[in-house]
C-alpha cells in the first residue's frame, strides 16, 4: 500500500491540504484524533466512510513528510 494512492491534493478542498480519497476529511484530522487518544476502532465506528487502510496511510504520509523534511534539513 503505498499513500499515494489515497491521499489528495486539490487547491480548492479544504485549503489545499491533503484529504483522504477525494473527502473532506483531512490527514491533519485523523493524526489530530490519533494524537488525542482516539483509536483505530473509534474513528472508523466515528467515520464509516473512512478504512483502516485509510488510517494507514495518513501514518504513511506523516513520515514520509518528516522524513523529507529531516533529509532537506540536514542538505541546508
Amino acid at each position: 500500500m503505498s499513500y499515494r494512492n489515497l491521499i489528495t491534493i486539490e487547491p480548492d478542498k479544504r485549503g489545499g491540504k491533503p484529504c483522504i480519497r477525494r473527502m473532506r476529511i483531512t490527514v491533519y484530522d485523523v493524526l489530530g484524533w490519533l494524537a488525542h487518544g482516539m483509536s483505530h476502532a473509534e474513528i472508523l465506528d466515528d467515520f464509516p466512510e473512512l478504512t483502516e487502510e485509510d488510517i494507514r496511510a495518513c501514518l504513511e504520509f506523516a513520515a514520509d513528510r518528516e522524513h523529507r523534511l529531516v533529509a532537506a534539513a540536514n542538505n541546508i
